[in-house]
């Protein structure tokens, strides 16, 4: 299991090994090329378990008797129309909200019943990425990553600058940016800092809303690329809120689909598209869900429904 060091990094078996750093820490050939040869994570237990859970907002009902398991070295994406309950799940999970109803899991902990001090050590085994980054707009870029850091107590300087250095590294961006300020950043370097941000205590579990958003056709591809290298190279669990068709294609371990206040499914995307539900025709059988899903390689795009394969530009009438 990882565990935090004195440095309040986590070691991690699938940590870049030590062949991929130069003396100073930092890393000798790019991260994607250090762990391109590296298995997928494995697929371990739960360490998200939702079980029977509502949500009411008043009158409103968000989620009724809602299940979901996300599993150690998954990518799970969570997909569901707007107003649905994706973002709301995701408070409930890190405890920002409190269920109505129903137990949430984490790590095999409860989180409604563990006391303050275990419930701010579990925070330290996730990481975020918000929507818009979520940078601190006076802070520069080194600072914003280093403040994880920071917030666990003292940590040598040089240590701290060696930690902040490599996770700018490992997102791919120069360290001459550490000095910079959040508004000299374009979109997609603001989003590779928050995702620095979200890995520099090497949690065990990554939790990214909306990572594409606002980002044009390349950058949002080199980010689902950083996605993929960084659960490889850290073994990560992630759970990825999305609009982005083509990301949750390339990325995802399984699909949970959200519909009618509850999981509809939970599978890899090409057994959800079969499942005869109307929302899930919508999303995944429309022009551009086709033109996402044919992007699987040949093994899974196979096992899809006959409508999934038609031309893009064909309309599919509902049933």
């Amino acid at each position: 299991m990882n565990t935090l060091s004195t440095t309040g990094t986590r070691a991690t078996a699938s940590t870049p090994s030590p062949g991929a750093l130069t003396t100073t820490g930092t890393l000798a050939t790019p991260l994607r090329e250090a762990v391109e040869d590296l298995p997928l994570p494995a697929i371990g237990e739960p360490i998200i378990e939702v079980r029977n859970l509502t949500k009411r907002y008043g009158r409103n009902i968000v989620h009724q008797h809602l299940n979901l398991d996300i599993r150690r070295g998954e990518i799970v994406t969570i997909v569901g129309g707007s107003g649905s309950g994706k973002t709301t799940l995701v408070r409930q999970v890190l405890g920002l909200e409190r269920p109505t109803s129903g137990t949430i899991k984490m790590f095999g902990e409860d989180i409604s019943t563990i006391d303050p001090e275990r419930a701010r050590l579990m925070r330290t085994r996730t990481g975020m990425l918000f929507q818009h980054g979520a940078l601190f707009s006076s802070l520069s870029v080194y600072d914003n990553i280093a403040q994880p850091v920071r917030e666990l107590g003292e940590v040598p300087a040089d240590l701290l600058r060696d930690i902040v250095m490599l996770k700018l590294e490992m997102v791919g961006l120069p360290c001459k940016h550490a000095s910079k300020m959040p508004a000299a950043l374009s979109g997609g370097m603001v989003k590779r800092v928050g995702l620095a941000r979200a890995i520099v205590l090497e949690p065990e579990l990554l939790i990214l809303d909306e990572p594409t958003a606002g980002l044009d056709p390349r950058s949002s591809d080199e980010v689902v690329e950083l996605i993929s290298t960084l659960h490889r190279a850290l073994g990560l669990t992630v759970v990825l809120i999305t609009h982005d068709l083509d990301a949750m294609v390339a990325l995802s371990t399984r699909v949970a689909v959200i519909a009618e206040r509850k999981v509809l499914v939970a599978a890899p995307v090409e057994e959800a598209a079969g499942v005869d539900d109307p929302f899930i025709r919508e999303y995944f059988l429309g022009m551009r869900g086709r033109r996402a899903l044919q992007a699987l390689p040949p093994e899974r795009r196979a096992k899809l429904p006959p409508a999934a394969l038609l031309p893009a530009s064909v309309g599919v009438k509902p049933c």
